[in-house]
C-alpha cells in the first residue's frame, strides 16, 4: 500500500521524519499508520482504523498536507 516519507532538517538539531502509511487490516478494514521522530531513533506511532479506503485515504492526504506546513519535505 502507499506510503509517504518526509524530512525535515533543522540547523541546531537532529534531522526529523514523518511517515504516512495505508494498509489493509486481517478484518477487511483500512488502517493508517503515522510515525514520527529523530531519524535514526526509534519515533513515536499511532494507527488509526478506517471502514473503507477513500475515509483512510482522505485521513493521509491531511496528516501529510499538515507535516508540508510544518516544513517537512519528501524523501528523494
Amino acid at each position: 500500500m502507499p506510503v509517504c516519507l518526509l524530512y525535515r532538517d533543522t540547523t541546531d538539531k537532529p534531522r526529523r521524519f514523518y511517515r504516512v502509511e495505508i494498509a489493509m487490516t486481517l478484518f477487511a478494514e483500512v488502517s493508517v499508520l503515522r510515525e514520527w521522530g529523530v531519524a535514526g531513533r526509534r519515533g513515536q506511532s499511532v494507527i488509526r482504523l478506517y471502514g473503507n479506503l477513500r475515509e483512510a485515504s482522505v485521513a493521509a492526504d491531511r496528516a501529510r498536507a499538515t507535516a508540508l506546513r510544518r516544513g517537512y519535505v519528501r524523501a528523494a
